[in-house]
């Protein structure tokens, strides 16, 4: 049997899981600090609340 036939397919997957969940935890943090300085007026503009936000 060959080296490239008895290897993992996807190795890594694991790591790129995680990769994609602390990227899209980062994004929702970030969001959410950006809305919550915005003012209420401004969060009204986009048909949102204040208590929407967490």
């Amino acid at each position: 049997m060959e080296f490239h036939e008895n290897r993992a397919k996807q190795p890594f997957i694991g790591f790129v899981l995680i990769w994609r969940a602390f990227k899209k935890w980062r994004l929702q943090v970030q969001t959410r600090r950006i809305l919550q300085q915005m003012s209420d007026e401004r969060l009204k503009d986009l048909g949102l609340r204040r208590d929407q936000i967490d």
